[in-house]
């Protein structure tokens, strides 16, 4: 299985973004997406890049993000 690792940057924010086959989980920080984005609006951002090309439900993707604040994080997970 291949495991495609990426960064993305936001401010001073900076997501390492690991990206893999699955059913869809995301891990941020070693916490649920619900858990660490509680809002709708940030968990939309994370989700957008999948939702935009059909593939919520095929990748499993693992995030390591650290500096900014929480919209600046959302936004570097995204553009990771």
């Amino acid at each position: 299985m291949e495991i495609v690792h990426k960064i993305g940057r936001r401010k001073t924010a900076v997501a390492r973004v690991y990206l893999s086959k699955g059913k869809g989980k995301i891990t941020i920080n070693k916490r649920e997406l619900t858990n660490y984005f509680t809002t709708g609006t940030l968990q939309y951002k994370v989700k957008q890049p999948l939702a935009l090309t059909d593939n919520e439900n095929n990748y499993d993707i693992t995030v390591n993000v650290f500096g900014g604040g929480v919209t600046g994080q959302a936004e570097a997970v995204r553009l990771g």
